[in-house]
């Protein structure tokens, strides 16, 4: 029966230990006990640069919404999270996602994907119409996000205008609004 070289665990046992592993994998509503954690992921894939990132600035505004933001834990640490403000586009309600960061050790296994999906639905069913970030079209085009025309919305930034995302929760939330995207509690 092979072994493997480094562990000695026979290979056909890795299966049932994977499948173990993937047990202890959970997605709950973040919690302030998760804030150190989501800022150390946070660190480690956006560096130092978030700080003067557009998105980031309006978060400065105030907090996010938890009820809103959820984490991955692997057996109790968290591996990812995702987080959902408040903001104003204009004189219009809006959510901005983000960020949303694994662990690079537990990337490409659909985490990130899980926490939008949760995310996304959340915000659905708390009666949000409209929710906006700043990304790549490929990765959060099948959550529904769609480049915004440019010009038509505004960071408090530098932001690619292509990286412009937003998805509509209802038919034509997104119609007629423009404006600077704001945190609302400083709208």
């Amino acid at each position: 029966m092979p072994v493997c070289a480094p562990c000695g665990v026979p290979i056909s046992q890795f299966a049932t230990i994977f499948a173990m592993l993937q047990l202890e994998l959970t997605y709950v509503q973040e919690d302030p006990a998760h804030d150190p954690e989501i800022e150390a992921i946070n660190r480690e894939a956006f560096g130092p640069g978030r700080f003067t990132r557009a998105a980031y600035r309006i978060r400065e505004g105030g907090p996010h919404d938890r009820s809103l933001s959820f984490v991955a834990l692997q057996g109790g640490i968290v591996i990812g999270s995702v987080r959902m403000t408040h903001v104003v586009i204009g004189t219009t309600p809006a959510l901005l996602l983000g960020p949303l960061a694994v662990r690079p050790e537990w990337k490409n296994r659909g985490i990130g994907r899980a926490l939008m999906r949760m995310a996304m639905e959340a915000a659905r069913l708390a009666g949000h119409r409209l929710v906006v970030l700043v990304g790549d079209e490929p990765y959060y085009g099948p959550f529904g996000f769609r480049k915004v025309e440019p010009g038509r919305i505004s960071m408090p930034a530098p932001v690619d205008p292509n990286r412009m995302l937003a998805c509509e929760f209802t038919p034509r939330a997104l119609e007629n609004v423009s404006g600077m995207v704001r945190h609302a509690d400083r709208a």
